[in-house]
């Protein structure tokens, strides 16, 4: 997922913050990490790497994320995050600062 951040009024080009699946597919892209592989080789691969969980950039360790994950084994990159997906979702909604921060992050401001 991503979402731009507010405008400030400026004409410049305005980047977007990725999180959740769309943060871990970029850490991903940078990575050594090849297919298939183990929960254990992707968890020494980037384990350790903070991923935004939310729009306000809420991180959680990639590793926390991965133990939570009922898979040992991932055929593709894909695969991976998909597996990782209903996760991420889950810590973000424990994790939310509830009815106002979701409200709040509806805002265009």
């Amino acid at each position: 997922m991503g979402v731009r951040p507010p405008s400030n009024g400026d004409d410049d080009e305005v980047d977007s913050i990725e999180f959740g699946i769309a943060a871990v597919d970029a850490v991903l892209r940078r990575s050594d990490l090849s297919f298939p592989a183990s929960g254990d080789d992707v968890a020494a691969e980037i384990g350790h790497e903070r991923i935004a969980y939310d729009a306000h950039g809420s991180t959680v360790a990639l590793g926390e994320i991965l133990a939570a994950v009922d898979r040992e084994q991932f055929s593709s990159r894909q695969q991976l995050l998909n597996a990782l997906h209903p996760e991420f979702e889950a810590y973000r909604e424990e994790h939310s600062g509830g009815m106002v921060q979701q409200f709040r992050s509806l805002l265009p401001f």
